[in-house]
């Protein structure tokens, strides 16, 4: 018989022995997983590793140590296999099984520098630039960033076949393959952007907030989007995805010339909802060409310096984006708001300088937009948009007393204007994109009614309506040639519409030679068009200085465009390259020109026709983390003149470029540098004796650099910078003038050399 005593040692050595044998089960069954850098053999500290128990269908996340390594532990079955998903920034992901356990040492491969990635404009669905029949050119987020862009304005600075001028009232306006902005077509994720002033959209209302990247399409894409995607189309496209269940990011920046901008955005997903909130204020003090940078604007007298040759300007922006996710197909609806005000003060009156005249530029801009997109099945997409726009734009001038600062708005009626424009748009596609087909297909329709409002419009308000069938196919006879024609068909309620027809060929082939070689041969013909707008169209300003009138009768401007390109990539382990070689040309006729009608009337007229040409070289390079681009274009404009002087058919300008990023990611850092060389540009004119004169428009450098820092986990990053390193302001030259600019012998380019900060702040949850 047992003792107590005996009892309990008996119970104690069960104890130590099932204590040892739970010891030794857990670390028979231990899992050490190990991350590694394939680059440098650098363990990976912070890395997700998700493991999955697929008999209890549970998952747990780990995060690997500053050793790299994670332990997992299994008690109840060791029978059970795991899946494993190992996920860091900047390397490509890892996916694998464990049904026996034991240490494993896993290398994550650091991800190729990628030169492109996916396009939207005028796809079937979304594609890559690659198997595109269009030559597009892709703008990412992390360009965006590393030059500090602000607005449009900011990131077309250092693009080649783009030329932009800058009005301090009217804003920045540009050109592409050396036709006007008024011919290019700018969107946001698909819809057009409203507010043409004298033909062009101000670049610097368009903010880079919330933008994912830009896709530029030089040439006509009149058949998917109509009139003024004559010389090229600018598509914007925002951020709408989220991965984390809560988001919240803040964007501060300031710049040396009295720029302060802040935004912020908040996010929350659940399931398959996603709600977005973001919103901000950019700030601009003016400039004067007597500032220096770093200048603080003190309280000061009521002189002459009160005149800025930059005008102060405040903006106030916002979205809500709200995105419901099918099985395929993604419902989504963004609403954004825009407000703007430009202050013009005026100079000190003589003779006594104590009045002035101020003008003050207000703008309201709405949109709202519902987007249905996404697969059908595996053969065909569909994508569906409709939007209302809304854009305002109200001058408004006062007679300041500067003695007590009262003011009030003076009696001529020029001084006094607003204008209203109001959009009402649908464009709607089903297309095929079975990869494996010889023929695939788009049909769409689009659906345009523009309102105008305003005291210089016949009758005050006047309407058009523009509606539209289009249609392309991708034939492919052989699978490395695509051959796509395409056409529109229009019905216009104010003039008579043309068919727009298009022709897009892609050859791609391998270089059998040398593996992960690919070359392209993209030619295309298109006829792009602009329908006349309605201030052209029925525009009436009379009083005693001005007497303008709109002409009912115009045609569509209309063009022909040809493209070629050939395009080159290669690809080995660390290293990419690609090269680009394209060469354009256009032939526009019935362009629309203001001219003398009769006595001191003004009009309207079809009487200019005008011609583009140029080449543009292209190469890109990058090897680990480092990335290069170097391009240069030529490109000639048609002197209109040379049909009634001895003068040169064409003037030829260069332009030349070139950018390197570079991603320490050792230290989390990124540095850039982006320069571009834009050159001189003749032109000719009948002066006051009406004789021929030669002029130039000197030529003139640009460059940006900028540095910037991740902290925790790109929680926080911190980036400086300089902008406009050569110090350019104003460049010698004619201007051929506008509403607010004549012509001068001092063209405004920039404000000198800056500088910048920039603070961001990124916070999600897991």
């Amino acid at each position: 018989m047992e003792t107590p005593r005996t009892y309990f040692i008996s119970i104690k050595k069960i104890y130590i022995f099932s204590l040892l044998f739970f010891i030794s089960s857990f670390l028979i069954n231990a899992q050490t997983i190990s991350v590694f850098s394939k680059e440098d053999n650098q363990p990976i500290p912070s890395a997700h590793v998700f493991v999955k128990d697929i008999k209890s269908n549970t998952e747990k996340l780990f995060l690997t140590d500053t050793a790299g390594k994670i332990l997992i532990s299994h008690f109840t079955n060791p029978n059970s296999t795991f899946e494993v998903k190992i996920s860091y920034i900047g390397y490509q992901k890892m996916a694998f099984s464990l049904d026996k356990l034991s240490d494993r040492k896993i290398y994550l491969i650091p991800e190729k520098t990628i030169l492109n990635e996916v396009v939207v404009t005028a796809q079937y669905a979304p594609n890559s630039p690659e198997k595109a029949v269009h030559k597009i050119k892709i703008i990412d987020s992390k360009k965006i960033e590393a030059m500090g862009a602000v607005n449009l304005r900011d990131v077309l600075t250092n693009e080649l076949n783009i030329r932009l001028s800058q009005d301090n009232i009217l804003g920045s306006s540009m050109s592409l393959q050396g036709v006007s902005g008024q011919n290019v077509k700018i969107l946001i994720d698909g819809v057009p952007v409203t507010g043409r002033l004298n033909g062009n959209i101000d670049l610097s209302q368009i903010n880079m907030n919330n933008v994912e990247r830009i896709e530029v399409i030089e040439g006509p894409l009149s058949v998917n989007y109509g009139t003024d995607a004559l010389g090229g189309t600018i598509n914007i496209i925002t951020k709408k995805t989220q991965k984390e269940t809560f988001s919240f990011s803040s964007n501060n920046y300031y710049e040396s010339i009295g720029q302060y901008n802040f935004n912020g955005k908040i996010g929350y997903k659940k399931n398959k909802d996603i709600i977005t909130l973001s919103g901000g204020r950019n700030y601009f003090d003016g400039w004067r060409k007597i500032d220096q940078p770093f200048h603080i604007e003190k309280v000061r007298p009521a002189d002459s310096m009160r005149y800025m040759n930059w005008k102060p300007k405040e903006q106030y922006f916002g979205n809500l984006f709200y995105g419901h996710y099918f099985k395929k197909l993604k419902l989504s609806y963004s609403g954004d708001y825009f407000y703007e005000q430009v202050t013009n003060r005026g100079k000190p009156r003589l003779p006594y300088n104590e009045t002035a005249f101020d003008d003050y530029y207000t703008t309201n801009r709405i949109t709202n937009s519902i987007n249905l997109n996404g697969a059908l099945n595996k053969r065909y997409y569909l994508n569906v948009l409709a939007a209302y726009n809304y854009f305002k734009r109200t001058k408004n001038t006062y007679f300041k007393d500067l003695t007590t600062l009262d003011q009030i708005l003076t009696e001529s009626a020029s001084d006094q204007d607003t204008s209203i424009f109001k959009n009402i748009m649908s464009r709607g596609s089903i297309s095929r994109t079975k990869d494996s087909a010889k023929i695939n297909f788009e049909i769409g329709y689009d659906v345009n009614h523009e309102t105008t409002v305003g005291h210089q419009i016949l009758n005050k308000q006047k309407e058009i309506g523009d509606y539209a069938i289009f249609s392309s196919a991708e034939y492919k006879p052989i699978s490395s040639l695509v051959i796509r024609p395409g056409l529109r068909a229009i019905y216009n309620t104010a003039y008579k519409a043309p068919l727009v027809p298009s022709l897009n060929i892609k050859y791609s082939f391998k270089i059998p030679e040398i593996k992960n070689k690919t070359a392209a041969l993209r030619f295309s013909y298109a006829r792009g068009f602009r329908a006349p707008t309605l201030k052209e169209l029925y525009f009436y300003f009379v009083d005693i200085n001005h007497n303008i009138r709109g002409n009912d009768k115009l045609k569509a401007e209309q063009s022909h465009n040809f493209n070629l390109s050939m395009s080159y990539n290669a690809s080995y382990n660390d290293r990419a390259s690609k090269l680009e070689m394209s060469c354009f040309y256009n032939y526009i006729e019935n362009m629309i020109s203001l001219a003398q009608a009769s006595g001191t009337q003004y009009s309207y007229f079809n009487i200019d026709n005008f011609q583009t040409m140029g080449v543009q070289l292209l190469t890109e390079y990058a090897i680990k983390h480092l990335k290069v681009s170097v391009g240069g274009a030529y490109i000639g404009r048609y002197n209109q003149l040379s049909q009634q002087y001895s003068a040169d058919e064409f003037s030829y300008s260069p332009e030349g470029r070139c950018n390197v990023l570079y991603d320490w990611k050792k230290q989390n850092m990124t540095f850039s540098i982006f320069y571009k060389y834009t050159g001189k540009l003749p032109s000719y004119l009948i002066n006051a004796q009406n004789e021929l004169t030669k002029t130039i428009m000197q030529d003139y450098h640009t460059a940006d650099c900028s540095i910037s820092r991740a902290f925790w986990s790109r929680k926080l990053v911190v980036s400086f910078g300089a902008k406009n390193l050569f110090n350019v302001t104003n460049i010698s030259g004619v201007s051929t003038g506008s509403a607010h600019s004549s012509a001068g012998n001092s063209i405004a380019v920039g404000m000198g050399r800056t500088y910048f900060m920039k603070l961001d702040i990124n916070l999600n949850s897991k």
